[in-house]
């Protein structure tokens, strides 16, 4: 099973993902909910949602990140 689904921490800041979980917009991280909600205010992710709605077009469902 992919590491997404079994971590219990955040890869941000390493806080529970009890609430939920999220994949970032900006590179491969497993994000809590507060973490992913403070990740829209950060420079590039404008960018970063443009770019994975291009890669989803183009047939990629495994969009890794404008980071990567």
């Amino acid at each position: 099973m992919d590491r997404f689904f079994t971590q219990t921490t955040c890869d941000r800041c390493g806080g529970s993902l009890s609430g939920g979980r999220i994949m970032s917009m900006l590179n491969t991280y497993c994000l809590c909910l507060v973490c992913k909600e403070k990740e829209t205010t950060q420079e590039g992710y404008r960018e970063a949602v443009e770019a994975e709605h291009r890669a989803i077009k183009r047939g990629n469902f495994n969009f890794k990140g404008i980071r990567g």
